[in-house]
């Protein structure tokens, strides 16, 4: 599927229409983490919607900025996070790093056209999801396109492409039949990445088979933004129809993992894992798709 360019307005290119009805969200899996709010199991009704079949690119956003001259959080604040193997030695050294995870390097400069900061471009990467984008940045990005990000029900429902309480969009095995279906981190993680997947970074939008509703990396690749506020606690005692999250929060939901997560720390690639990180926050390894409600006029 060639990759779409999109305009201001609000054409449906590149989306597909999802017919919505009752599906089992969450998970109780061995694998998961609790703590995170993956359970318990609830069923949740949607109303039929339309969503991108893939991440925005860098491409799409190079037309929202050059029609708007939309400046990006990580632009005014003046930086962003790269994962530190990405970076050449004079940047690396000596750039602030989280305790926790050093492997971030906190890059002056770094944004969503030169990802890994001064010297670098996405010229080589036009059908790449865009990263180094927040919250805030999405959410311009769909105004601008007549479209929205989609509620964390309406993202799960479409990652698991018509599949029931299966671990990943094709199924409950990573790699079927030692087949890659997903651009995350092979090897030891953070010292080595293997990249047998054929990607060490991000991998264009349509890398790899998309799943039974026809999207494409809603595994893997990068994190997704969804609209709702981050919430760890779920009701199970009834069917919730078209659940936003909380009316408030201080975090917002990401879905989906990215080609930086690894089983051994972030095994969050599987479809009812879920994170999240502040409006805005952006990084080399956070994208995001769109989402619209269905025109019944149409």
């Amino acid at each position: 599927m060639p990759v779409r360019s999109v305009r201001g307005g609000r054409s449906t290119e590149g989306m597909v229409m999802l017919p919505g009805g009752d599906f089992l969200m969450g998970a109780e899996d061995k694998e998961g983490f609790a703590d995170d709010g993956e359970g318990p199991v609830r069923r949740v009704r949607l109303k039929p919607f339309l969503i991108d079949t893939c991440a925005v690119t860098n491409t799409d956003f190079a037309a929202f900025v050059d029609a708007t001259g939309y400046v990006t959080d990580a632009e005014r604040l003046g930086w962003s996070y790269v994962f530190a193997g990405f970076l050449p030695a004079v940047l690396r050294r000596g750039a602030a790093r989280p305790d926790r995870t050093p492997w971030w390097c906190a890059v002056p400069d770094a944004v969503w056209n030169q990802p890994e900061g001064p010297g670098s471009t996405v010229t080589e990467r036009p059908n790449h999801p865009v990263v180094h984008v927040s919250w805030h940045d999405a959410q311009a990005y769909c105004r601008w396109t007549g479209k929205r990000l989609p509620t964390e029900a309406e993202w799960e429902y479409a990652a698991r492409g018509g599949l029931v309480l299966k671990r990943y969009p094709w199924g409950d095995e990573l790699d079927p039949g030692g087949i890659y279906r997903c651009n995350i981190w092979r090897g030891r993680f953070p010292s080595r990445n293997t990249a047998d997947d054929g990607y060490s970074g991000s991998a264009p939008v349509t890398a790899f088979e998309p799943n039974g509703f026809g999207l494409y990396n809603m595994s893997g690749n990068v994190w997704e933004w969804c609209a709702d506020w981050w919430t760890t606690h779920h009701f199970a005692r009834e069917t919730l129809a078209d659940p936003k999250g909380p009316a408030t929060g201080n975090a917002k939901v990401i879905r989906g993992g990215s080609h930086m997560c690894h089983r051994s720390y972030c095994n969050r690639y599987r479809v009812a894992a879920r994170s999240a990180n502040t409006p805005d926050s952006s990084s080399g390894h956070a994208g995001f798709r769109c989402a619209r409600d269905l025109d019944i006029r149409q």
